[in-house]
């Protein structure tokens, strides 16, 4: 299969990166399009921001993603152009791909809620009819999804890279450095930053990886530790130094799982999570990852998961088994999907 990717391949620590190098494993001959770079441009976040407040405004392409996908599908011929999260991706260049390469299915993934403004572009909506496939890793949307006019939907679950997250043998200095009886690594959310300072004022001694408005809480209690976000190879050796790791999920988007859901687990982590529906399909509670629903369940199962470091240890293997088990990778994920594009007429 010839496939050109486009994607936000900005650092290894990136999703969308880890979804390339996985597709790269299924493609005879692969591209790659970087549209991620003009995200860090001043005019970029100040077009997002004018369009999260209701002005249809389009995102530029600082980095020509647009012109470079038109001038590679002139020259060369593809089976699939997978696009993730092109949010400054344009409806000309998907109208000329249908013209330049008709049998080419041109296909949508992103790991974000894009049926709520603050995930999407005037771009990415002007697309959503263009595209031949969409998958989503939210349940809930897929409804809404062919409100906006997309024609075909796929769920999929979220997924962990084997390359990157799995368990590593950390030393002295690095547990030292980045371990901590209770972690979370994430941005600031109300919700989330009460629960944790709960388990503060209740004794837990708490890390966070964070920054941005975790940075209000520095000096909160001596128990609490804000950090700068991790990334690179840090991240996973973090996940993999904490004693429990906590799993919070967006309310803004609604989630019900996050990539942290299977990223957790893939590092061999005792994951402590929000109890929802799809957090209990993935994994068995109890056995091979734990959930909450208050404050007051979350601080009693620190409690007791930080006393008996035995069943600690016995459901964040569970939980790695169950991971390599149902095939929660990229690799197996990416397998599935590409499969239904090519029996998708």
């Amino acid at each position: 299969m010839k496939i050109l990717s486009v994607g936000w391949f900005l650092n290894e620590s990136s999703t969308s990166l880890h979804r390339h190098l996985a597709i790269k494993k299924f493609s005879e001959q692969i591209d790659a399009v970087e549209c991620g770079a003009a995200s860090t441009s001043l005019f970029f976040k100040v077009a997002y921001h004018l369009f999260q407040k209701g002005v249809p405004i389009r995102l530029p392409d600082k980095n020509d993603a647009n012109e470079l996908i038109k001038k590679l599908v002139s020259q060369k011929y593809y089976d699939l152009v997978w696009i993730d999260k092109g949010i400054t991706i344009n409806g000309k260049t998907l109208s000329y791909i249908k013209t330049r390469l008709p049998k080419a299915k041109i296909v949508s993934f992103s790991p974000d809620n894009m049926v709520e403004r603050h995930n999407q572009s005037l771009n990415y909506l002007e697309c959503i009819p263009l595209y031949d496939i969409h998958f989503t890793t939210k349940s809930y949307i897929v409804e809404s999804l062919r409100g906006l006019g997309a024609k075909n939907v796929h769920f999929v679950h979220k997924t962990y890279s084997e390359e990157f997250h799995y368990p590593r043998n950390l030393s002295s200095d690095e547990k030292r450095r980045l371990g901590a009886d209770v972690g979370f690594i994430g941005a600031w959310e109300k919700e989330r930053c009460n629960s944790i300072l709960y388990l503060v004022d209740n004794g837990i001694r708490v890390k966070v990886y964070g920054g941005g408005n975790w940075n209000n809480y520095k000096n909160y209690a001596s128990n609490l530790e804000i950090l700068p976000g991790v990334f690179s190879e840090d991240y996973p050796k973090a996940l993999s130094a904490f004693k429990i790791s906590l799993c919070f999920l967006r309310k803004m988007n609604k989630d019900q799982q996050t990539a942290r859901t299977m990223e957790i687990p893939a590092c061999k982590s005792l994951m402590l999570a929000e109890r929802t529906q799809e957090h209990q399909a993935l994994f068995e509670e109890g056995k091979e990852a734990e959930f909450f629903s208050s404050d007051q369940e979350l601080l009693n199962k620190c409690e007791y998961y930080l006393k008996y470091p035995e069943q600690r240890e016995k459901i964040a293997a569970a939980g790695l088994q169950r991971c390599k088990d149902s095939g929660y990778s990229n690799e197996r994920t990416i397998e599935k999907m590409l499969s239904i594009c090519l029996s998708e007429k």
